[in-house]
């Protein structure tokens, strides 16, 4: 018969309580090894790849493709342009043709909710062609780089300029509007959208304001640098 009293039994028994802690551990270490392979199997865990920067044309039809191609229009042209200069982003079309400030305003919170890397707010220019009150514009855009800055999105904000028939008064009551705006929230100001397009008649269509695809071409090699510089981590 074993002894178990003394100094054997002492260490018997602490020899087979290692053993039995070590076998433990083995069961334990397999049996997390064994539930995460099911997890990923299963597909309960959720990997997060790097995704395109969403990059959101946001305007009137000067956005939208008016009278262009699909493939021809200022969001296309431009995707094609960010991709070829090694970004890897998608340009969303949410341009109206003839919408206004107010417009835009009321359908900003679903672009917002898709949470976009950057905004090019383009609107205005219908308003100025409209002659409505300058006052009520500055307050549509006021509040739309509100929320815009308010959901942390970048925006880079585009100017209106007030036709010339609209009369002195009234350009000089419109046109400041998006300098003052963009000072007030801080945002980078690219000062009209059809720059190096609207005094050229071979940019644009028969109707003598629209750009065709050469004139968006020049759109996009204009505003590529701008947008770049947004898009820049250092850029608030």
């Amino acid at each position: 018969m074993t002894d178990m009293s003394g100094p054997n039994a002492r260490t018997g028994a602490r020899s087979v309580f290692a053993k039995a802690w070590q076998k433990s551990q083995g069961f334990r270490r397999h049996g997390i090894i064994g539930a995460l392979a099911l997890v990923i199997l299963t597909g309960a865990v959720t990997f997060n790849p790097s995704r395109p920067r969403i990059i959101v044309a946001f305007g009137d039809s000067y956005f939208s493709g008016y009278g262009v191609g699909p493939t021809e229009s200022f969001p296309a042209q431009f995707e094609k342009a960010l991709r070829k200069r090694g970004h890897d982003a998608r340009v969303v079309n949410e341009g109206v043709p003839g919408e206004t400030l107010a417009d835009g305003l009321a359908r900003l919170d679903r672009t917002l909710a898709k949470k976009p890397d950057l905004i090019i707010l383009e609107l205005g220019e219908n308003d100025a062609e409209q002659g409505l009150d300058p006052a009520v514009s500055r307050e549509n855009l006021d509040t739309m780089l509100a929320k815009i800055r308010a959901a942390h999105v970048k925006v880079l904000l585009c100017g209106a300029l007030a036709p010339e028939e609209s009369g002195e008064i009234y350009q000089a009551s419109f046109n400041p509007i998006y300098r003052e705006m963009a000072a007030k929230h801080q945002v980078p100001l690219y000062r009209f959208i059809l720059d190096g397009v609207w005094q050229d008649t071979a940019l644009k269509q028969d109707d003598g304001e629209h750009p065709n695809p050469q004139g968006v071409q020049v759109m996009v090699d204009r505003i590529l640098p701008v947008v770049e510089k947004a898009l820049s981590p250092k850029h608030r």
